[in-house]
């Protein structure tokens, strides 16, 4: 257990971002991609949205919210939300690194922030925001047995693809579907600590990998501040 956090630890440092991207002038958001070891293997805390909230209900995501004024950082949101949402105590968190950001539909600047959590960790989610929390081995995130992609138009206004997993759990009798952001964060999660070709196609270069995620974030950027431009 020791030898596969410290390796993934190493990994994941690697491609730590910091708060190189905090300043584009976008409004804030964090989630957190907690993960632990179970049976020997990475595995990877998701929740599934409250059907009470107004904004993507029933669909999985992981613990995470907007950036309030009590934030320091993108840190201290993911931390603070994932209390909120799961109970999982800020200091409970061993966070490694911050990775390349996202946009999500509502034009957020999305940061994840990964950590190690205990697999003993009992989550106690809030029923007003979450009403499951499942784990699914990070693995399955590159050699899926349901997997697909779908069609969607990104912040910036383009035609592009979206990763789509079909997650059966066991434990819980119950079928989950990961798609959008979070399944992109799952997937470039995966890439970076497990260093394999996945079994489907990836929009990196997987030889620069860093590099090929930032340079994909920025022309995300640039065309949706195009997009803002020619709206004025």
């Amino acid at each position: 257990r020791k030898r596969l956090k410290e390796t993934a630890r190493l990994r994941l440092r690697e491609f730590d971002v910091a708060d190189k991207f905090s300043c584009l002038p976008l409004r804030k958001a964090s989630v957190l991609l907690p993960l632990m070891v179970r049976a020997g293997k990475l595995h990877l805390l998701l929740t599934v949205r409250s059907m009470q909230l107004r904004r993507s209900p029933g669909e999985v995501c992981f613990p995470g919210g907007k950036s309030e004024a009590v934030d320091k950082d993108e840190i201290d949101t993911a931390l603070r939300e994932a209390q909120e949402e799961v109970g999982l105590e800020p200091e409970k968190v061993d966070v490694i690194c911050r990775l390349v950001p996202g946009i999500d539909k509502m034009n957020h600047l999305v940061t994840p922030v990964v950590g190690f959590i205990e697999d003993t960790f009992q989550a106690t989610p809030n029923p007003d925001e979450v009403s499951d929390v499942f784990v699914v081995p990070l693995e399955y995130f590159i050699k899926p047995l349901n997997y697909k992609t779908l069609p969607y138009k990104s912040s910036s206004g383009s035609l592009s693809w979206m990763h789509c997993f079909m997650y059966e759990d066991q434990e819980h009798k119950r079928s989950y579907r990961i798609w959008g952001l979070t399944a992109h964060f799952a997937v470039f999660l995966a890439l970076v600590i497990f260093g394999k070709r996945p079994t489907f196609e990836v929009d990196y270069d997987l030889d620069n990998l860093i590099s090929s995620a930032e340079k994909n974030f920025m022309n995300l950027y640039a065309s949706l501040s195009e997009r803002k431009k020619c709206n004025l």
